[in-house]
């Protein structure tokens, strides 16, 4: 059976109306811009979490799929913001990529660990969420390499 999201019409129609509202009506969006950074934490959480498990279900290696899981969730952020003709904010110095290797790290340690993965899930996605969304609050940043000098 495929996935839900491309045999479900409600995921394609949903996509397709957000994607309507933000190229006819772009001051809606523009008014918005912490909601939609929120969204993107907790869209950043469920992908980074969602896809280490599935790494660790087609079993990699748990570095690997801490990896990968970081990927995951990164990927839809990027993809984003190069149709927006921006920098991709894991390319800045944003706690973006950090927040959803930590919250991957979660579920793997506790697979490893051989917890419930409910609670784990919930806790990878809690503790990525928690990162990004206080780095957006609080302007967090991780520190720049200083160019060199000739």
């Amino acid at each position: 059976m495929p996935p839900a999201v491309i045999s479900d019409w409600r995921y394609l129609a949903v996509s397709l109306l957000a994607g309507i509202v933000t190229f006819w009506r772009p001051s809606i969006i523009a008014r918005q811009r912490s909601p939609v950074l929120i969204f993107d934490a907790a869209g950043l959480a469920l992908f980074a979490v969602a896809g280490t498990q599935k790494a660790l279900a087609f079993g990699l290696n748990p570095i690997m799929a801490a990896l990968l899981g970081m990927l995951t969730g990164i990927g839809g952020g990027m993809a984003r913001d190069l149709l927006l003709a921006e920098i991709p904010t894991v390319l800045r110095a944003d706690l973006y990529a950090l927040a959803a290797l930590a919250g991957a790290a979660v579920v793997v340690i506790g697979a490893t660990l051989r917890l419930p993965a409910t609670a784990v899930t919930i806790a990878g996605a809690v503790l990525c969420f928690g990162l990004r969304f206080m780095a957006i609050r609080r302007g967090w940043h991780l520190p720049l390499a200083e160019a060199p000098t000739n």
